[in-house]
């Protein structure tokens, strides 16, 4: 699918992440990395992948639910999701013309930035400063 619409000469934008206890800096990420092209592609880590990298109480939303909520956005044109711990096969698979990422990372930092490279994808950092986090929303909910 992806690849037919590249031969269309559609821009494809890719962003990943975690997407537990949907927030607004989440929503201005992912608005923003849309504006980057035409078709923005959406990798959420597994269930098992969250508890790897978050602990054993997360994810706070399983995957069906984190895919719905995702998959509703209006920025949002495809869904997806791994088990591993970083996006690094699935950003080999669809090579996408951009690979998003939010503010907490700079271009040096990105973890796949090697990856991206290897096809001539290009790093894009996105949305707005780092304010907003789940681990804080969910420590206030649980005062």
């Amino acid at each position: 699918m992806i690849q037919n619409l590249k031969k269309e000469g559609k821009r494809i934008v890719f962003a990943n992440g975690i997407f537990d206890v949907l927030h607004v800096g989440h929503i201005r990420y992912l608005e923003s990395a849309k504006k980057l092209g035409d078709i923005l592609v959406v990798a959420l880590n597994s269930d098992s992948s969250t508890k790897k990298l978050k602990g054993s109480s997360r994810p706070i939303m399983l995957l069906e639910e984190r895919t719905l909520v995702i998959s509703s956005l209006q920025a949002v044109d495809y869904v997806t999701s791994f088990d591993e711990n970083s996006a690094d096969n699935i950003l080999l698979i669809l090579k996408p013309h951009i690979h998003a990422k939010g503010t907490d990372y700079t271009s040096q930092t990105v973890p796949e930035k090697d990856i991206v490279a290897s096809f001539g994808g290009k790093i894009a950092i996105v949305g707005d400063p780092k304010n907003h986090s789940t681990k804080n929303i969910i420590r206030k909910i649980k005062i």
